[in-house]
């Protein structure tokens, strides 16, 4: 990713840490994968008989997905205004094949989406894809739908339609504070026009950020791994990044999957793992093609709103910890520079007690972040005849028993 000469305002992006990430259309009637019509090698004339008709979000709350994301702790949001597939879910005037026209919708479903999560406090993202399946004047590769048939094109045509969507996105919807592309690969970047596309959305939203347009990016953003180090620059620069993650084995809403959903614990340590190494959590739900949530999602939703309820503050403004505060076993720190405190995430409870390297001395104040409990430190002492188990810098914290009963304990310590 080349570095971006615009240098549009990061701090609210790297300062939320954590965002929903929604995959919907017409591939949630199928509810195995957004990749369908590449995987079945459909035509756009077969994948449009099959779904668009029947596409029907009567249980569609957008007010009750913006809640869901709010009290979870989310600061942002992006949705798939438009997948590979082609099917847009808003008025757009560049196609019919979209979720006004769809005969059970006959609604704007991204202008309903945007309102709910502004009207929450959220910041407003926008996935557009690159690729489009369902037009005839897209390059066909190894990854498009029709590889097995394939046949020249005239693509002159795709750079003015993806720039009139993009324009109707930012024009019809209020303030867009990060477009979100995706399918940019290396055969087809001839086709988009990346300089031009840039040009535009920066001169309409001033101040937005852009993701993956290939030589504009504002930000990284690997998905299904967590950079050990966070993403540097080659001077060892921490860059704004953000792991997208799923509640399970795929993105959109999977009718089959069971065996790879994540436990709440197991979501709440990947939130932790993202913001102690710098980078936001983009973690990805996939709403059913009735327009909720299932069951399991919205449980872990409502468990991850109680635990951020409690130890929000550990993430929300949060960072990598300075170099010199070796983390502990089964333990990661986050760090809040504006308040100088320090975070120590236990993966499992230690007994009774936890050793901090290098940390005596710096620490006034030490509390079980849940309860806001104090918790007794006891620095190295040359003279103490018990020290066995400290070395000269370290500082113990002394902890309850009994672990307290939350998928992550948090201590929260005020350094000097």
């Amino acid at each position: 990713m080349k570095p971006n000469t615009t240098k549009p305002d990061m701090r609210w992006f790297e300062e939320g840490r954590f965002g929903l990430f929604m995959h919907w259309g017409l591939y949630a009637l199928n509810g195995e994968s957004e990749w369908l019509m590449y995987n079945s090698e459909m035509t756009p004339e077969e994948y449009r008989e099959r779904f668009f008709d029947y596409f029907e979000p009567d249980l569609f709350d957008p007010k009750e997905w913006a809640r869901l994301a709010k009290d979870a702790g989310m600061k942002y949001f992006v949705i798939t205004a438009k997948h590979h597939d082609g099917f847009c879910l808003w008025d757009t005037k560049t196609t019919d094949f979209n979720a006004m026209k769809a005969p059970l919708c006959r609604r704007d479903l991204l202008k309903d989406i945007i309102e709910a999560f502004r009207a929450e406090g959220l910041k407003v993202g926008v996935y557009c894809t690159l690729p489009d399946w369902s037009r005839p004047d897209m390059p066909i590769t190894d990854r498009h739908p029709l590889r097995n048939r394939p046949e020249e094109r005239d693509c002159s045509t795709f750079a003015p339609f993806l720039r009139e969507q993009v324009r109707e996105l930012l024009t019809n919807y209020g303030k867009i504070d990060l477009i979100w592309f995706d399918g940019n690969y290396l055969e087809t970047q001839h086709v988009w026009d990346a300089p031009g596309l840039n040009e535009m959305i920066r001169k309409m939203q001033p101040g937005i950020l852009i993701n993956r347009l290939p030589g504009f990016s504002d930000f990284h953003s690997p998905e299904w791994t967590i950079p050990k180090d966070g993403i540097r620059d080659e001077d060892g620069n921490l860059l704004p990044w953000e792991g997208c993650q799923v509640f399970n084995g795929g993105w959109c809403y999977p009718r089959y999957d069971r065996q790879h959903r994540k436990t709440a614990k197991q979501v709440v340590e990947m939130l932790i793992r993202h913001a102690s190494r710098g980078g936001n959590l983009l973690l990805n739900a996939g709403p059913t093609s009735r327009g909720c949530f299932d069951e399991y999602e919205t449980e872990i939703f409502r468990a991850l709103s109680r635990w951020m309820k409690w130890n929000g503050r550990s993430i929300t403004g949060c960072t990598v910890a300075p170099a010199d505060f070796p983390e502990p076993e089964n333990g990661l720190y986050t760090y809040n520079p504006k308040t100088n405190r320090l975070y120590l995430h236990l993966f499992s409870w230690p007994d009774h007690r936890v050793i901090l390297p290098n940390l005596g001395g710096k620490v006034k104040f030490a509390q079980l972040l849940e309860t806001g409990c104090e918790l007794m430190l006891t620095e190295y002492d040359p003279t103490n005849v018990h020290r066995t188990r400290l070395q000269e810098g370290d500082l113990l914290v002394k902890l309850p028993i009994e672990s307290p009963k939350t998928e992550v304990p948090v201590i929260e310590l005020f350094l000097k």
